[in-house]
């Protein structure tokens, strides 16, 4: 196993023995964010071709900042550390995500998410897409729901 550092150098970390008893506390038992294969707007989550590429970044939206309109090339989920944002999917209907929700965000679908809240909204995103996959495409001009 590899972990591709900030310079995208790797680091080589050993695995872990297979023979390895559960722990009584499992780690990997914490509290459900999300558990879904299908977005809002009902579309299932299809994960892109080649070598995966994961990025996540840490989004600040201020009271008021709109995303744009735009869609993901590639599956993204998102978790509401503070504040909120409400989505508009054009014909796909409108949603407002709050602190300690998670969403997966749809892919082709055109949306735009707009901080409608008092303080800034903080929000984790990871983009688990594959290199030369875009994550992010924006739209020219207003909505038109489904490509």
């Amino acid at each position: 196993m590899a972990i591709t550092k900030r310079d995208n150098s790797d680091i080589k970390i050993a695995s872990q023995d297979s023979g390895a008893s559960k722990p009584a506390k499992d780690v990997h038992d914490g509290v459900t964010l999300l558990d879904s294969g299908v977005n809002f707007v009902g579309e299932q989550v299809s994960y892109p071709k080649g070598k995966a590429r994961i990025k996540s970044v840490l989004a600040t939206m201020a009271p008021g900042q709109k995303t744009g309109w735009h869609k993901h090339g590639v599956p993204t989920y998102g978790y509401i550390l503070e504040g909120q944002i409400t989505v508009d999917y054009g014909d796909g209907g409108k949603t407002t995500y709050r602190a300690g929700e998670g969403v997966l965000e749809a892919m082709d679908y055109w949306h735009e998410g707009i901080n409608d809240g008092d303080v800034p909204a903080r929000v984790v995103v990871v983009f688990m897409g594959a290199e030369g996959a875009e994550n992010v495409i924006y739209k020219p001009d207003g909505p038109s729901g489904e490509v």
